[in-house]
């Protein structure tokens, strides 16, 4: 029997992981690296942007509107009451019965800004940066429970499977980041969101577009550090070979998944040095640590405000802050104080840092929930309101939005949206526009058919509230 012994001369040269591929990986430039085999490279969309970066700050739950932003008198009147008969014809809720009484709301309305913007007691943080808000008191949903509506404001539908809004803004632009994940997902709250991880999963479209969920203490990813054993050396040895047998495979499949492994096995390996650094929130000045309220070390929703501006600033594209804490179906009026003293003055000084640093005006900033609450109680202690999806409220900032506006409104019990009703399509029609995408023409082909966020029901961009 005749045998083929291999040399380590022969692996070390002819499979490229020795010290030369090393180096010449290194004199790579970005424009190189952003090869057909390299699905984060950046890339030019329909047309000029006005925004590079997004940052969802995703109240899971979903928030009373009539606590924080819809202020109703009339509902306040007529609390205690039923509501009129022809308001719930047809009307489908989550939990209430068609006996539940009109609840009015529980907190104190002001005027702010130049803009009069109406808002709650609550946020007090909020309400000094109203100049710079644009928002909208008249969303719909097509969903009343809390996983498929979190999947459809995230996804664009009730299904799972779908890709998320921040895996679709990857797919279409990449990554300027080169050393932190294009998409990055945070979770604060009570919970995790109901949607799980559906809310930012890449669905049909390659898995490197998904986002990646980072903590916000300790280790930012579970199992970054090398394990006993394995020092650099060994671990840049090994990371070589496999990449250099995945491209292998990769030019004979055109395997997108395969473009996917790469690139995940190379971010974790920069991430080892780039992800501590980014978390290391003690090289703020004590200003900004004022600002958001946060103290190095103790993880919050305000730090991870602080750390969305940190990866928007070295280049990451979406971010999104899950604050899973808002269903209130009892216990309303404690429960949203504390909500409220949790997420406010890190959403406000979100607004106020990236405005400071230049980096509003390209950055969008969206708050809200998956729907609203409704006009009546829920509760038998009159302190607790349910899932209603016919009307709620959203805020955006930056990224090109008219600022110190209110647009559309609901009726006087606040349970329809009436005045310029905005649906979930819509608003990922005009956030894909502000990116520079045409909705319909930012598609992927799976399952034969050319698939997009929007889907094929009518969406519309909202040129009203753009600046």
């Amino acid at each position: 029997m005749t045998t083929n012994p291999i040399s380590r001369r022969w692996f070390m040269q002819d499979c490229g992981v020795g010290l030369g591929s090393i180096a010449l990986a290194s004199l790579i430039n970005e424009s190189a690296a952003a090869a057909a085999d390299d699905p984060m490279a950046v890339k030019t969309p329909h047309f000029p942007g006005k925004v590079k970066n997004v940052i969802f700050l995703f109240m899971a739950g979903a928030p009373s509107q009539f606590e924080l932003f819809d202020n109703k008198p009339e509902l306040a009147k007529f609390d205690g009451q039923l509501p009129p008969a022809e308001l719930l014809e047809g009307y489908r809720a989550a939990f209430i019965n068609p006996n539940s009484k009109l609840l009015g709301p529980k907190f104190k309305f002001a005027k702010h800004g130049q803009s009069g913007a109406e808002i709650s007691e609550l946020l007090p943080y909020t309400a000094a940066v109203a100049d710079d808000l644009t928002i909208i008191k008249s969303m719909k949903t097509d969903a009343f429970n809390h996983a498929p509506a979190q999947i459809m404001m995230n996804t664009g539908s009730q299904l799972f499977g779908k890709p998320s809004l921040g895996a679709w803004s990857l797919y279409g632009l990449g990554s300027e980041s080169r050393d932190l994940p294009g998409f990055v997902v945070f979770s604060s709250g009570t919970k995790g969101p109901s949607g799980g991880s559906s809310n930012w999963g890449s669905g049909y479209l390659p898995t490197v577009y998904q986002g990646v969920q980072l903590r916000s203490v300790g280790d930012p990813v579970l199992y970054l550090s090398n394990p006993a054993g394995i020092d650099s050396r060994v671990q840049r040895d090994s990371l070589d070979a496999i990449s250099e047998l995945n491209r292998q495979r990769l030019a004979v499949t055109g395997d997108p998944e395969i473009a996917t492994r790469i690139n995940s096995f190379e971010m974790a390996y920069r991430m080892q040095s780039s992800a501590p650094e980014l978390m290391d929130i003690s090289t703020e000045t004590q200003e900004t640590l004022d600002l958001y309220g946060v103290k190095p070390g103790e993880s919050s929703f305000a730090k991870n405000c602080l750390l969305a501006r940190r990866l928007v600033e070295g280049g990451t594209r979406f971010v999104q802050l899950f604050h899973e804490a808002w269903d209130q179906h009892g216990n309303l009026t404690k429960d949203i104080q504390k909500n409220c003293l949790a997420t406010d003055q890190g959403c406000a000084a979100l607004i106020q840092d990236l405005k400071q640093r230049g980096m509003l005006d390209e950055t969008l900033v969206i708050w809200g929930g998956e729907f609203g609450r409704t006009p009546m109680v829920q509760g038998g202690g009159n302190d607790g309101r349910d899932h209603h999806p016919n009307a709620f409220t959203m805020w955006m900032a930056g990224g090109g939005m008219k600022p110190g506006i209110t647009y559309g409104g609901t009726d006087d019990l606040g349970f329809n949206s009436v005045i310029d009703p905005i649906h979930v399509r819509d608003l990922h029609a005009t956030i894909l526009h502000q990116l520079g995408f045409d909705h319909q023409r930012l598609t992927f082909k799976f399952q034969g058919l050319e698939q997009r966020l929007t889907g094929v029901e009518e969406a519309h961009v909202i040129d009203d509230i753009l600046g």
